[in-house]
């Protein structure tokens, strides 16, 4: 029998920094000109957020099926989080003063996963599937990497940035990857794990966006968006806490790439959570953005969050009566939230009784489960 593979100290350490990345970025949507996010922030925003959940995307593939917790290991996930400091300095307003150093340290990262991959070829010389899944990733690490070389050519010259060439890259790539990957399964509780913690240290920076509801004097109106904001952060987080320890089954035989693809959106739809319950507080920030912003990262989470029905128990998969429902709360949600925009007491209101909706389906959905079990 294979033996569980164990989420490591050092894992738990390499993805703090992301914490840190994760606020650094957020910060980037609060420049806001006449109501609005700008253009600019925004399209950096979300490059930057991509770009840095693919890093811990690649990486904690290769740490799933080769990691050896050993000296190797630890160099090379030293020398990333040293790169992602830079990659990080360079998330802010006037990103452009930072333009090279980001890019560098970005496709340095690459790089330096790719060549982990290309040195692990020679353990595995009498496995020719992983062999060969070790050659197909260094070459997308190694080409998105030249993609960011391009990027920053491009801008050089025209001041157009095409960051999102790479990103896009990286994406398709991972996932037309996916039939080869079926050769090579991925220990799953060690990246459903991996996955839970990425998302748990997402959720550390909402609750810290949430104490801006708890400063200034105390009112009636304080209290009311307080208590609303932290329900809604309390109701995000039992609704995955339900899927992850109720619904999923950990002892999937997978190659994990569309678990994992489905964890980036869901963790990009968390991160624009974090600003959307951060622009509910803010009065100059347009009505209807803001309103957008919210709404859409929750479809997002909750239709991604749904997804990964293709690696639920057994019992627990998700029918199309589950659809259906989820299509019918989503529906009066945007519709609801559209129509009050101008009513935050009750935009909040609507926000609270749409997650714990979800969320009361999910409890259900596994709470049965269980009991047929």
């Amino acid at each position: 029998m294979k033996k569980e593979k164990k989420v490591e100290y050092l894992e738990l350490i390499y993805d703090l920094i992301f914490v840190f990345i994760i606020g650094r970025n957020n910060a980037l949507l609060h420049h806001v000109d006449n109501g609005y996010v700008t253009q600019g922030s925004f399209f950096a925003y979300v490059v930057c957020t991509l770009a840095v959940i693919q890093i811990w995307n690649f990486t904690t593939f290769y740490i799933n099926i080769y990691g050896r917790n050993g000296v190797r290991d630890h160099v090379f996930l030293f020398i990333n989080m040293y790169l992602l400091y830079h990659m990080a300095d360079g998330i802010s307003v006037g990103w452009e003063s930072s333009f090279y150093r980001f890019n560098i340290a970005w496709a340095l990262i690459l790089v330096n996963i790719g060549v982990q991959h290309i040195i692990e070829l020679r353990n595995q010389k009498d496995a020719p599937w992983e062999t060969l899944q070790l050659k197909r990733k260094a070459a997308i690490l190694f080409t998105e990497a030249a993609l960011v070389g391009v990027h920053v050519l491009v801008y050089s010259l025209t001041g157009v940035s095409v960051a999102y060439i790479p990103i896009a890259f990286g994406i398709v790539a991972t996932i037309l990857s996916g039939n080869l990957n079926r050769m090579v399964p991925v220990d799953f509780a060690h990246l459903s794990e991996r996955a839970m913690l990425y998302v748990v240290f997402t959720f550390g920076e909402m609750i810290i966006s949430l104490s801006s509801y708890f400063t200034g004097e105390i009112t009636v109106s304080g209290i009311y968006f307080s208590t609303m904001g932290f329900l809604i952060v309390v109701g995000l987080l039992l609704s995955y806490g339900v899927l992850y320890n109720r619904i999923i089954d950990r002892e999937t035989i997978t190659h994990g790439t569309g678990y994992m693809m489905i964890h980036v959106f869901m963790i990009f739809a968390l991160n624009n959570i974090s600003v959307a319950l951060e622009f509910m507080r803010d009065g100059e920030v347009n009505l209807l953005q803001k309103t957008v912003l919210l709404v859409g990262s929750m479809v997002l989470y909750f239709t991604f969050m749904f997804l990964t029905e293709k690696y639920a128990k057994h019992k627990c998969a998700f029918t199309r009566k589950n659809a259906l429902t989820l299509c019918a709360f989503a529906s009066c949600f945007i519709a609801s939230m559209l129509l009050l925009r101008e009513l935050p007491y009750a935009n909040i209101a609507v926000t609270v009784i749409f997650v714990y909706a979800v969320f009361i389906m999910l409890y259900l959905q596994g709470k049965r489960a269980e009991q047929t079990l």
